[in-house]
């Protein structure tokens, strides 16, 4: 999820207000990132990146010509591709047989016709961010997105940081508060499993956070268990392996024990169905981490 600007004569990574970024603001060039980009996906030819980004740049034809001169054409997913409509996304088996492992999106709706870049709202539903978004009694969207039970989209963005994130807090937050967050959101989205959870910090652990939801969102998402370690190749949907592990994270942060449970309610017939939800574009990634800690 990057901001980008006009800011020097180039196109720059900034967080401002009002489409302006300022010398105190803008954090570097956006080609810099971009190239790191490339070199992941050079590096990795089985993995996919989605950007998001919000979009001040106004100069014509500036956001093509900085993907071009990162190098990313030849991995750039094209828009005559995308399901239009809530249809399915293709496997991601089929995204990289065919090297369309860039996915990009703008806030920009004249982007789409002007330069090739996707309307992200017509491919996107989203809940709102920041403290709304970490109340586990709703899941409001986001005002430019459409309602998050609405099938007219296919993808579906949670966010999950408070509006001032407290980095100490992260692990509490992410252990107990996000997999009820999840859960409340599973269900305004009439049963939709995220595509995408955004926070601001994370860290690697024994178990519990952001990787352990993700885990679990993940086995239920490809083969209907309740962690992908769980998950059978070639068996159907429900044949799990009994990895020992209970349906409960965990983190421990200075002596304190953290744990919070991830538990979808699905009918028998939605479980069967598993081999559907596998079609999405990205079972779950991570997005909007700024650091770890």
């Amino acid at each position: 999820m990057l901001d980008m600007y006009d800011f020097g004569g180039d196109v720059w990574l900034c967080h401002s207000l009002q489409g302006q970024c300022y010398n105190f603001t803008a954090f570097e060039p956006a080609i810099d990132t971009l190239k790191e980009v490339e070199a992941f996906l050079s590096e990795n030819p089985t993995e996919i990146v989605t950007i998001f980004i919000e979009d001040y740049v106004h100069a014509p034809m500036r956001l093509s010509k900085l993907f071009t001169a990162a190098d990313l054409m030849k991995y750039w997913y094209p828009i005559s591709e995308m399901p239009t409509s809530g249809q399915e996304w293709p496997t991601v088996t089929d995204m990289v047989a065919k090297n369309h492992r860039l996915l990009v999106f703008t806030s920009d709706a004249s982007k789409e016709s002007s330069e090739g870049i996707a309307y992200q709202w017509s491919y996107l539903l989203e809940n709102e961010s920041g403290d709304p978004g970490i109340d586990p009694s709703a899941c409001p969207n986001r005002k430019e997105s459409q309602p998050l039970n609405s099938r007219s989209a296919s993808l579906f963005m949670q966010n999950y940081f408070p509006t001032i994130p407290v980095e100490s807090e992260a692990c509490k937050e992410n252990s107990v508060g996000l997999p009820q967050m999840v859960q409340t959101c599973y269900a305004a989205a009439g049963n939709r499993i995220p595509n995408f959870i955004a926070v601001n910090f994370y860290m690697r652990s024994d178990g519990g956070g952001v990787f352990d939801v993700q885990d679990r969102i993940n086995g239920l998402t490809l083969c209907g268990c309740n962690t992908i370690a769980a998950c059978q190749a070639g068996a159907p949907a429900g044949a799990c392996k009994n990895t020992g592990a209970p349906n409960r994270t965990t983190s421990s942060v200075n002596g304190n024990v953290y744990s919070g449970t991830v538990e979808f309610k699905t009918s028998a017939s939605r479980a069967s169905s598993t081999s559907t939800w596998s079609n999405l574009v990205i079972s779950l990634s991570l997005a909007l981490i700024l650091k770890p800690f």
